[in-house]
């Protein structure tokens, strides 16, 4: 995993002005090559691949939007969390107010507190 050595720059932090190690991301894989690549490596067709993944796709986001956690064997549990303003009483909360937004958590499949997604995970540090 490639990393960058970067300056804290936001000043109401207590690290601010210290400098911490974030992750470069220098390229994006897109479906098309995910599926490509399934297809290959597991000896199926592009188009089988394409409907398997559509129809998790559809199925996943489903039970997302209905508030389940999605559990998926060796690749790890997804639910949708919501981001909210705090109020002093439920009777002032207004969802239309106080709802900033929605985002995906993931954790990761583990096997005694060890996640396999980061298992033998190696460091190179790019440069400036």
């Amino acid at each position: 995993m490639k990393y960058k050595i970067k300056k804290e720059t936001k000043p109401n932090l207590p690290t601010f002005g210290k400098y911490k190690a974030v992750a470069s991301h220098r390229s994006t894989v897109d479906t098309r090559q995910i599926l490509e690549e399934v297809a290959r490596r597991d000896g199926i067709s592009l188009g089988d691949a394409i409907v398997v993944m559509m129809g998790l796709s559809h199925v996943i986001n489903e039970h997302l939007r209905q508030g389940d956690r999605v559990h998926l064997d060796t690749w790890g549990l997804m639910k949708l969390e919501i981001e909210s303003d705090k109020v002093d009483s439920p009777e002032e909360f207004d969802v239309r107010k106080h709802i900033r937004g929605v985002r995906l958590h993931f954790i990761p499949e583990s096997k005694d507190g060890s996640p396999d997604l980061y298992k033998d995970l190696k460091f190179e540090q790019e440069p400036y």
